[in-house]
């Protein structure tokens, strides 16, 4: 018998932003957050306040496990061989900024691949916000969210798993 893998502060970050699509443009930086385009359109601006992290956990077995993180509860759900060994664990928190009381779209991949500096991966799927079907910029063109996931692990992840989860913002109209 095969003893427990350890994971090891099993993190996923969501660092990047693509740009935003439908003829939107998102600008990561800008020095005046009021900036407008020459048209006076607000360019989309996506701030990560906080990654996902899934703390440090152990596969029992040889086997499989996965672990879930809702994005509106910020609880953690686990299956499998998977042990929860402690430590820190939160959904992520992002904050858009635009036009006021503009509605917009937000796209999070299908699934990220997590992998370890000694080249062991796992897979990050199910990513969903806490968002409604409508989000929409308040009137001061504000909107804060979480976003969750599902980690699924197996004998190919061990380590301190990092990755980037490209979320995509858009104007909806």
């Amino acid at each position: 018998m095969i003893g427990p893998r350890l994971l090891i502060a099993l993190v996923a970050l969501a660092l990047p932003v693509a740009p935003a699509s439908g003829g939107e443009e998102c600008r990561l930086c800008f020095e005046d957050e009021k900036q407008a385009f020459d048209d006076g359109r607000v360019p989309l601006k996506l701030e990560i306040t906080s990654g996902l992290q899934f703390s440090r956990l152990a596969l029992s077995r040889d086997g499989w496990g996965s672990v879930s993180i809702d994005p509106a509860t910020g609880s953690r759900e686990m299956e499998g061989n998977v042990q929860d060994l402690g430590g820190r664990v939160f959904e992520g928190k992002a904050r858009v900024t635009g036009e006021p009381l503009r509605a917009v779209r937000i796209d999070l991949p299908p699934k990220v691949w997590l992998r370890a500096p000694d080249g062991s991966k796992a897979e990050l799927i199910d990513m969903r916000t806490d968002l409604g079907s409508f989000p929409t910029l308040d009137a001061t063109g504000n909107l804060e969210f979480k976003f969750g996931g599902t980690l699924m692990v197996n004998g190919m992840g061990s380590g301190r798993l990092r990755g980037r989860i490209p979320i995509e913002v858009s104007y909806a109209n």
